[in-house]
């Protein structure tokens, strides 16, 4: 690996493994097709966010349904170009592989940067909204520190539950994943026949221009999108990758667009604006709403939170896994490589740290929308590794390597790519000065670590070379 700047020369693809083929530790492999590749998009996009960004997306009006709109053709064209990505390089890694093929180990390390910052601070943004779902229960929300202390809670519970194994993990993820579908597909699917166009509220309810709302709108909303690159990350583990992982990217993208739309349409046609915009657990009043009672939010409530915390204990890994792959590299520091019971106990223990610390400074400098405020830090971050694996597909469509690109796709290739990145760009435009000014603050910390860590490695390399000779 290079650490002074150059660019590497680009790796060859590597073959696609047969299924069951041995995988070099006399195991034989075993691959996911189409089906379970859907599967896997579409259940990490859905997570716990959506909970709350009905509420969250209220104060604009009703115009920010068309950010959904918008959003899901921006989402959709990110995954078209993870797809064409695969097809070129269809190795494990996704933007991280794609933007340290292109652009060399500075670039790779700044995706796998972002995308770790992304994964922490989501934690964090998925406590605080579980805290909305938990005073339905117990009433915790009422002062401050009582609310941040139980976002605390919430988060040690599911890293207590990584440091366990990935037995538990993955027990923990199947229940959780089960009971996020009830309340979703309930709010969804029977909210429309209570649906009532006098809960709706103004078209426009603040004060920004049309295009300024449903620009916010769309940068609150993209962290539900979170997940679009999971199977071009997991690309390694996929049946044919080349075909698969861009199918399944637009397919799991659109079936969960589809939910987020309906539920939150919904949402907007069961509860009155004025009490959504102040509500901290949108589904649940939508539920008592359409039955009447406390009973239904209640069982909502109960199960929004179990949905919340398994997303908390299946991304708290996946941040885990983030730092380990880095630091296995050479590219992050080496005790985040450091692995117990299958999982990298050291990136656990860090990130629910550092998400932590943030859900502590949130809530001490008095933000009155905490979880909007965590949202917009990762949608600053997020955008910054799906920027570069945009710009890596551009990268290679305008280079001129021919054994590279297919010339019957370039002028469709060249317009996806192009509206991928401006609708990146836009959405960095609109997630707001407070979180580009935290979300800036975490990337440059991440140039002092690349620097110390391609010290470190330059010099271990003329160690190594002044030895052998």
């Amino acid at each position: 690996m290079h650490v002074t700047g150059t660019v590497p020369p680009p790796a060859p693809a590597p073959q696609d493994t047969p299924e069951g083929a041995p995988d070099g530790t006399g195991r034989r492999t075993r691959r996911f097709g189409l089906p379970v590749a859907t599967a896997l998009v579409m259940g990490n996009i859905i997570g716990g966010g959506i909970f709350l960004l009905p509420a969250s997306i209220a104060p604009y009006g009703t115009i920010s349904l068309l950010a959904f709109g918008v959003l899901t053709v921006g989402a959709i064209a990110l995954a078209l170009v993870f797809g064409r990505l695969a097809e070129r390089d269809p190795r494990t890694g996704g933007p991280y592989v794609y933007a340290r093929e292109a652009f060399g180990d500075f670039a790779g390390f700044l995706a796998a940067w972002a995308y770790w910052i992304t994964t922490w601070v989501s934690n964090a943004a998925l406590a605080v909204a579980a805290v909305g779902y938990l005073d339905v229960l117990i009433p915790v929300g009422e002062h401050r520190w009582t609310a941040c202390l139980a976002a605390l809670v919430i988060q040690w519970l599911p890293a207590l539950a990584n440091y366990a194994g990935t037995r538990y993990v993955g027990a923990v993820q199947v229940v959780s994943t089960v009971l996020k579908l009830v309340p979703l597909l309930l709010v969804a699917v029977g909210g429309l026949f209570f649906f009532d166009a006098g809960n709706l509220g103004p078209f426009r309810a603040g004060g920004e221009s049309a295009m300024g709302a449903v620009s916010a709108a769309a940068a609150i909303l993209l962290f539900s999108y979170l997940g679009v690159e999971s199977a071009a990350v997991s690309a390694g583990e996929v049946r044919d990758p080349r075909r698969t992982v861009g199918r399944a990217t637009v397919i799991g993208t659109a079936g969960a667009a589809v939910v987020y739309l309906l539920g939150t349409l919904a949402v907007f046609g069961t509860v009155a604006h004025d009490r959504l915009v102040e509500s901290g657990a949108p589904f649940s009043d939508a539920v008592n709403g359409m039955f009447g009672g406390t009973w239904g939010g209640w069982a909502v409530a109960l199960a929004a939170l179990v949905s919340m915390t398994g997303c908390l204990n299946g991304w708290t890994l996946l941040s885990a896994q983030t730092s380990y792959a880095a630091a296995k590299d050479g590219l992050f520091p080496a005790p985040l490589a450091r692995k117990r019971r299958g999982v990298p106990t050291v990136g656990v223990g860090v990130t629910v740290l550092l998400a932590s610390l943030l859900t502590v400074y949130n809530y001490a400098s008095g933000t009155a929308r905490v979880f909007e405020t965590l949202v917009l830090v990762t949608t600053f971050t997020a955008t910054v590794p799906y920027l570069l694996a945009t710009a890596a597909q551009l990268y290679h469509l305008l280079s001129g390597q021919r054994d590279r690109v297919d010339r019957a796709r370039l002028v469709r290739d060249l317009v996806v790519a192009s509206v991928a990145a401006a609708f990146s760009l836009w959405l960095v435009a609109g997630a707001g000065y407070q979180a580009v000014y935290q979300g800036v603050l975490f990337l440059f910390g991440g140039v002092l670590v690349y620097a110390v860590m391609a010290a470190r490695k330059q010099r271990t390399a003329a160690r190594a070379t002044t030895t052998g000779r």
